[in-house]
């Protein structure tokens, strides 16, 4: 029964929640959620069935993520559903990356774009270690989905074409391997035209090649074993490494090589680590560890829930603006405190007596002020406060490449135009196995593609400062503090949901309205994700130029002219996105009558759901 106190979604919703009891997949690609049911179909497992969606997104969603890039994961077996593991997919900064190198180049900041912003990628190697342990099919057909993608085709999505368009001067002039394969005959491929990607195809079939000279008295473990090791220390690792020794342009409008050696890519394995957790209103909600940000979301429920309901619907005054102040607080304390350096003191920063503490700071009045908390014994970090310019950071086409927009990960920045994101997927099978992933980085607009590879680099780097001493400094083999952030809720001991959003420093600013919405206003999954969302922008952005806009507020103007006109009257300083903008939520999970769920986004129109 729906909570009196919050304000009723719209009768209409775009689509259902879908229900069932066989299997669900929900991803920001039709395609890749269309592949991962089959796996289920075919009885496949949850793992199964997610590392195929993966890596069609790699595929068909190249603006997004690639299998440069890295992620991050959150998932339950069947066998032990009380316990949320966080799969890890981030790799470290390079040997060389180092903050005197990249000083000596004349930087201050991390570029947005270049092998210089390149983490050591992690995302191919954390799919293949969840299917080993977890999946039960082969390689060869996990990856067969992807494959047939890449060689024979699919439909080129309208941001993919209008973001090759954003850079295609940069492509011509800077990075030709990109232009080639993204500007076949110097021409923009057209919204809905048949793309392929014939290298990144020869790159999985080699993969799979590397499984099938295991000794065949070996088993499927040892096969995908070997597929790891061709992919660490075989032609993916000397193909990038000799790639990224050519200089090439650089977000900061000069010429650089990137750090990256085969011996960086040899030395990463992906892993598995214990979740974070905080109980909210009887759920207990898992999230990764504080080397990413997404502890920032324990933080923001904490804070939150010592007020009363009528203060947690985002669709009042009251709520938009409590929530706007919690996110503000907790991503501050992320800034100062979050990092893959020493402990974050998250026993303190996740106390009920820091939560206290925390929301006695949310007055009438919107802050200007960047607030982390104070933690005895540590020193919070105080990045430097650049002032968003609303113009782009550096000149464009002819002079200095790339423009601020051109780079970055939010879905819609701090001035409402689009910019680069990520991907999402969730899947639960019918013993009970559920995953949620936010697959990102080594976007098509990250580097230029490795030309034997048909994929290029990530920037994972730029979350890091070049300050020595910050919690997330750069410095050889540590993580960047990585944005990437999913979400596993446990109710009486058991997993029963989960659920992602691309969108950076947004991902956890716009999962919380739905877990308001869901666990304390009783909207259904669907209607959760269709109801009008926000964020704040008042603290320093995770992605190159590391602006922060003090105050900002980011609404869907399907909030209402009362809300808008009311933060807008507290002192936000309120930038209209348009009406469907915000948030590309995806989630799955199981009800209390046992069925299973799925929603998915319907912003862009391209995110779907499938289950029965």
């Amino acid at each position: 029964m729906r909570n009196v106190t919050f304000t009723s979604p719209a009768a209409f919703t775009t689509r259902p929640t879908l229900r069932g009891t066989f299997g669900m997949t929900a991803s920001t690609h039709w395609l890749a959620t269309a592949s991962g049911q089959a796996v289920l179909e075919r009885g496949g497992n949850a793992f199964d069935a997610a590392a195929a969606c993966a890596f069609v997104l790699h595929v068909v969603e190249p603006h997004l993520n690639g299998p440069g890039g890295d992620l991050v994961g959150m998932f339950a077996t069947a066998s032990a559903p009380g316990t949320p593991i966080v799969l890890m997919g981030q790799g470290p900064a390079p040997a060389g990356a180092t903050i005197d190198r990249y000083r000596g180049e004349g930087l201050t900041l991390v570029p947005g774009a270049g092998a210089l912003a390149a983490a050591i990628p992690g995302a191919v190697d954390a799919w293949l270690l969840l299917l080993r342990d977890h999946g039960t099919w082969e390689l060869k057909d996990v990856l067969a989905f992807a494959i047939g993608y890449a060689r024979d085709g699919h439909p080129l999505l309208e941001r993919v074409s209008s973001t090759i368009e954003r850079v295609a001067e940069l492509f011509r002039e800077h990075w030709p391997t990109s232009a080639e394969l993204w500007m076949p005959d110097g021409r923009i491929p057209r919204a809905g035209s048949l793309v392929r990607n014939p290298a990144l195809a020869r790159t999985l079939e080699r993969l799979v090649d590397a499984t099938a000279g295991v000794p065949a008295h070996a088993d499927r473990e040892a096969r995908i074993d070997a597929a790891r090791d061709e992919w660490a220390s075989g032609f993916v690792a000397h193909a990038i490494a000799d790639f990224a020794r050519t200089p090439h342009r650089h977000s900061d409008g000069d010429d650089h090589a990137g750090v990256i050696t085969e011996a960086d890519m040899a030395g990463f394995r992906a892993s598995y680590e214990s979740a974070v957790t905080l109980d909210f209103r009887g759920v207990t909600v898992a999230k990764s560890a504080g080397w990413g940000q997404g502890p920032a979301l324990l933080q923001m429920l904490g804070i939150l829930d010592g007020f009363s309901d009528d203060h947690l619907d985002p669709s009042s005054p009251l709520g938009a603006h409590t929530i706007l102040e919690a996110e503000k607080l907790a991503l501050a304390d992320r800034e100062a405190y979050y990092g893959d350096s020493e402990p974050v003191p998250l026993d303190v920063l996740l106390s009920p007596e820091y939560a206290a503490a925390r929301r006695e700071l949310i007055a009438d009045e919107a802050s200007l002020e960047f607030r982390p908390g104070t933690v005895a014994g540590r020193q919070p970090f105080l990045p430097e406060l650049r002032l968003l310019d609303r113009s782009p950071a550096i000149p464009s086409a002819g002079q200095r490449y790339v423009a601020q927009h051109h780079v970055g990960e939010p879905t819609v920045d701090r001035t409402g135009e689009t910019k680069g994101d990520t991907c999402h997927l969730d899947v639960i099978d019918r013993w009970g196995n559920i995953v949620s992933v936010t697959p990102s980085g080594g976007w098509l607009q990250s580097s230029p593609t490795v030309p034997e590879l048909g994929f290029c680099l990530g920037t994972r780097l730029q979350m890091t400062w070049l300050t020595p001493g910050a919690p997330s400094s750069l410095e050889p083999g540590r993580r960047p503090r990585t944005t990437l952030t999913p979400t596993l809720l446990l109710r009486d001991g058991r997993a029963v949901g989960t659920l992602g959003s691309p969108g950076g420093d947004q991902q956890d600013q716009w999962q919380l309205p739905y877990l308001l919405r869901t666990i304390v206003g009783g909207y259904s999954p669907q209607e959760a994700i269709d109801a009008p969302t926000l964020h704040s922008t008042s603290f320093p952005d995770s992605f190159w130029p590391r602006t922060w806009e003090p105050g900002g507020a980011v609404v869907e103007d399907r909030l209402g002219d009362d809300v808008i006109r009311s933060l807008e009257a507290r002192g936000h300083l309120v930038t209209r996105a348009g009406d469907w903008t915000l948030g590309r939520l995806s989630a799955v999970g199981i009800g209390p009558d046992g069925m299973l769920f799925a929603a998915a986004n319907p912003r862009g129109s391209q995110g779907y759901a499938a289950g029965r």
